[in-house]
């Protein structure tokens, strides 16, 4: 309590002191200003209070992280000790760390991709090193040389500003462990940073805060399968099954499912949406490994396999692009403009077309001192992609929107898209536009 009433007092703005305990509550001298007592605070909303097991019981709620929300409305993940205790060892598992590694993360810990590295780090007796922000790409490789930091977690929106930087002027040969979640990297990006940092193995991964994580693509496997998020993570059933929920055959693309003692209790107060992504599990066959009373979570992620099992992210379900009678993977058309030579990022929706149903639209980010007009990069697409899949709509854009998890925030791009083309009808019926 002493260095906590120091810490007020070098403070520029009076903080908000939580007393937890009696015996903090009782020493000698006034707590500091303004100071809440943690028993009130459980008097006062107890109906908020998630119910208790037995102590230390591995279901007792551990967190409560959020959806990032980036195609609809966050919403509270109950994790339980039970969930993060193996999914992080199985994290630790098949990424082979242990106390002699070196952590670095920009990313809030508030999400969950830094929740789980963090508490992988704790796990094995790692060191940690946390950087407020990716704000300043320059001072974090500086961090990573002068910490000789070991493992590297990042996201897409990393490794695209991290690949518009001269890396050989920095000492990254510590890094031996990069790993990559929240969203696929685009093919060209992770085969061009396999090529940078050639020291370093990559785990290409993908997971939900539903259930933390699902697959991981083994680093001997990057080049090989570089559009592949590989194989399910230790203790997990994870196969992709079809509309009538059977095992979908290599190739067909469905709904990936998951279960294990990763996947989360449930939704905070949201029992209907609990109903439809938790349902009893079944798996891929008769010997799936579900346990009796098992319940697998229905991601609603859009995925095939190939005729080893490795997965395949084809899209959200909720972000399918359907044109022409055709459906589009907003990730393919992404990964094929990010090929071409001079792009940084893109995103890909689709937007009401009277036509086709839907346009595919790409928003593009070119790298500094690169000149590429829409019709170029069109013709670049109609190269590498199939005619109903090339961008009728090509938009250039300084950056993209994120969320604070790094996303792209492709719900932000849809609500712009529907504001202009409101604006668009009101000015061709003759109506005065909003303001």
């Amino acid at each position: 309590m002493a260095e906590v009433r120091k810490a007020c007092a070098r403070a520029a703005k009076p903080a908000r002191i939580i007393l937890v305990g009696e015996a903090e509550a009782e020493e000698a001298g006034p707590p500091p200003r303004p100071t809440t007592l943690c028993d009130a605070i459980q008097n006062e909303f107890p109906g908020d209070a998630p119910p208790r097991l037995a102590p230390g019981s591995r279901d007792d709620l551990a967190a409560l992280p959020f959806t990032s929300g980036s195609t609809g409305r966050p919403k509270g993940v109950m994790l339980s000790h039970g969930n993060l205790l193996s999914v992080v060892d199985s994290i630790t598992e098949y990424l082979g760390v242990g106390s002699d590694d070196i952590f670095l993360t920009v990313l809030s810990l508030s999400f969950n991709y830094s929740l789980s590295t963090a508490l992988v780090a704790m796990r094995c007796g790692a060191t940690m090193v946390i950087e407020r922000s990716f704000t300043f790409p320059a001072a974090t490789l500086q961090r990573i040389q002068a910490e000789r930091v070991t493992v590297l977690p990042i996201v897409p929106t990393i490794a695209a500003v991290l690949l518009q930087m001269d890396l050989s002027k920095y000492d990254l040969a510590s890094l031996r462990t990069v790993t990559n979640a929240a969203a696929p990297l685009p093919v060209d990006h992770l085969l061009r940073l396999c090529k940078a940092l050639p020291n370093a193995k990559f785990f290409s991964m993908y997971g939900q805060t539903e259930c933390t994580r699902v697959c991981y693509l083994p680093p001997h496997d990057a080049l090989r399968r570089p559009d592949s998020v590989g194989i399910a993570i230790p203790g997990t059933q994870a196969y992709v099954v079809d509309e009538q929920g059977n095992p979908a055959p290599p190739g067909q693309v469905g709904e990936l499912v998951v279960h294990g003692p990763h996947v989360m209790q449930g939704y905070w107060n949201l029992p209907e949406e609990n109903a439809k992504k938790l349902r009893p599990a079944k798996g891929p066959g008769e010997h799936s490994g579900a346990q009796p009373g098992e319940r697998a979570l229905h991601t609603g992620d859009l995925f095939r396999t190939d005729d080893d099992g490795y997965l395949y992210f084809v899209s959200r379900s909720d972000d399918l692009i359907k044109s022409r009678g055709e459906k589009v993977s907003p990730r393919e058309v992404e990964s094929a403009i990010c090929a071409i030579d001079g792009v940084a990022e893109a995103a890909v929706l689709g937007v009401p077309d009277p036509v086709l149903g839907q346009a595919v639209k790409a928003f593009v980010v070119l790298r500094p001192g690169a000149s590429l007009a829409p019709a170029q990069i069109k013709l670049e697409c109609r190269r590498a992609l199939e005619e109903f899949m090339v961008p009728q709509h090509v938009e250039l854009l300084d950056s993209l929107p994120r969320n604070d998890s790094g996303k792209v925030d492709k719900l932000s791009l849809r609500r712009a898209e529907a504001a202009r083309e409101a604006v668009a009808s009101g000015q061709m019926s003759g109506k005065p536009s909003a303001k």
